[in-house]
């Protein structure tokens, strides 16, 4: 997003009334507890008012407004949570204004964590703060590093503030959330999972604390990606298994499901679980193709769209470095995929390194370096050091395994081979050839989670089409002797998909028959149905 400069109001001359009727009524609807109101003014109304009056600019600071609310505590908390929401969206803030932010987090969650909760918030909402205050945090961590645009004042400003934003406070806060809303034990619990996915939270007492722990876990999923920390991002997740579907339909939080897909999808790619991986993005695929028409006037819309497209690169990739993990896909992923990204699939099977780096930097999320700069070597720049880590682990990885594409192909066209004609063929020596058979035979297994355990647990499970091993023939001569593998068709989700299709046909053709004629009269035409 491109930012302006910022251009502040002055309100000495008053908040314009449609605003102050917004916070007023707002305010009631909090304090009354009623959700549609509230959700719809959150949803709506926040966003048509910003767009009529603040544009490019802030909304009024809370001073402005706390005499309309009776200068509520907790309400001027929220406020100022939207306000910097905004803030952050529509003007580039200032490093005070960082820390004003980081300060308003840091009171409603010690609120959440040290007092009796007895209001009800959307979930919509709940889920927003912890998604913008994951977004602050690495947004905070990209503007530090950016130590040669900082003035003297700034820099020493970062002096003071060490703690703000720190990677420590922020993982602290989530976890304090996770562990005081008990929402681990409550999905550990017999059934506990059944009934929170099908609940929306507000049937009794406060629903904050309990969402805001589970969205939680999710920001720890989130957080813990963007160092790198990949088995720590799935070991997070606790009891949220990504490959229990019934986990996208509640919350119903659209940016909730996508997120928890999309970092663990890509924590599972980076740990060479190919399966898994794509598993989980044909879970979220799948979702979003189902459920994006219904957030077209979101705000999200845009959001949702782009993780949409950067997931199918991902899984591109996922298809290139592991062809079996085409099993775990639908038909109509597949189909799309391959609309999409045939050709970059094309390429890099045939080992073009270009083209897995231009997909990896368009899908990959943006990583952040922990530890704070040299604040001593203000010419610095480390903002994109983690990326380039990041980078350049992934493609070690996939120049290690840049001529075993070449290897199956040759692999599957003889039953038998010896392993200096296929070392020949290769344009290998034999001991090259032997460490990437070694490394076919490796890549051939992978972790693959089993219905059991946390995201990290699972069993070696095969992902490849070929079996093949090495024996010594009667001559002495090292022989390499192939099997291909008929991989196993399930038909199961095939079937249930087809049914559900003829259910919807068998309904849309149960239309009421037209009475019979009375009295003489002309009997009424029958509708007309197509291909009938």
């Amino acid at each position: 997003m491109a930012f302006g400069a910022p251009r502040y109001v002055d309100y000495s001359d008053g908040v314009p009334d449609m605003v102050k009727q917004f916070v007023v009524y707002f305010y009631r609807h909090i304090r009354e507890r009623n959700i549609p109101e509230i959700f719809s003014m959150y949803e709506v109304s926040f966003a048509k008012l910003s767009e009529r009056f603040f544009k490019g600019t802030t909304w009024p600071p809370v001073e402005y407004i706390a005499e309309l609310v009776d200068k509520d505590s907790v309400f001027c908390l929220l406020y100022k949570e939207m306000y910097f929401r905004h803030l952050y969206a529509t003007v580039q803030p200032t490093l005070e204004q960082r820390c004003e932010s980081w300060d308003n987090y840091c009171a409603i969650f010690n609120i959440m964590l040290s007092s009796s909760i007895n209001m009800q918030l959307p979930n919509g909402w709940l889920w927003d703060m912890v998604d913008e205050f994951v977004y602050q945090f690495q947004s905070w961590q990209q503007y530090r590093g950016k130590l040669n645009t900082k003035s003297a004042e700034e820099l020493e400003t970062l002096r003071n503030c060490d703690r703000v934003w720190s990677i420590l406070s922020v993982l602290n806060y989530l976890q304090a959330l996770v562990d005081k809303s008990g929402i681990v034990a409550e999905l550990s619990a017999p059934g506990g999972q059944e009934r929170f996915y099908k609940t929306e939270g507000y049937e009794a007492g406060s629903n904050v604390l309990r969402m805001v722990g589970y969205f939680s876990l999710v920001g720890l999923l989130r957080v813990h990606t963007l160092v790198g920390d990949y088995h720590g991002a799935l070991k997070a997740l606790a009891v949220v298994h990504p490959f229990q579907r019934t986990n996208l339909y509640t919350p119903k939080i659209a940016g909730c499901n996508i997120a928890l897909y999309y970092y663990s999808g890509f924590c599972y790619l980076l740990l060479r679980r190919y399966l898994d991986a794509a598993r989980a993005f044909n879970n979220v695929l799948n979702y979003i193709a189902r459920v994006k028409q219904y957030h077209s006037r979101s705000a999200q819309y845009e959001q949702i769209l782009k993780k949409n497209e950067q997931m199918y690169a991902l899984t591109a990739i996922v298809l290139a470095l592991c062809p079996a993990a085409q099993r775990e896909l639908d038909e109509n992923v597949m189909n799309t995929l391959r609309e999409k990204y045939n050709e970059k699939m094309m390429k890099m099977v045939r080992g073009v390194d270009s083209t897995y780096e231009e997909l990896f930097a368009y899908a990959c999320p943006k990583f952040i370096t922990a530890a704070p700069p040299n604040l001593d070597a203000p010419s610095a720049n480390t903002n994109q050091e983690a990326y380039r880590l990041q980078l350049r682990c992934f493609l070690g990885l996939v120049q290690e395994q840049r001529h075993l594409p070449s290897l199956k192909q040759l692999l599957k066209l003889y039953t038998a081979i010896s392993l200096p004609k296929l070392a020949s063929l290769m344009d290998l020596d034999e001991p090259t050839l032997r460490s990437q058979l070694i490394l076919l035979k490796m890549t051939g297994y992978c972790i693959t989670w089993n219905g059991e355990g946390d995201a990290t647990a699972g069993t070696r499970q095969a992902a490849t089409d070929i079996e093949f091993h090495t024996d010594i023939d009667e001559e002495g001569v090292e022989l390499v002797t192939v099997a291909e593998v008929k991989p196993v068709r399930r038909q199961g989700e095939f079937l249930a998909r087809h049914i559900a299709k003829f259910e919807e046909i068998v309904r849309d053709l149960n239309m009421p028959i037209p009475p019979p004629a009375v009295d003489g009269a002309p009997a009424l035409p029958r509708p007309a149905v197509a291909g009938y």
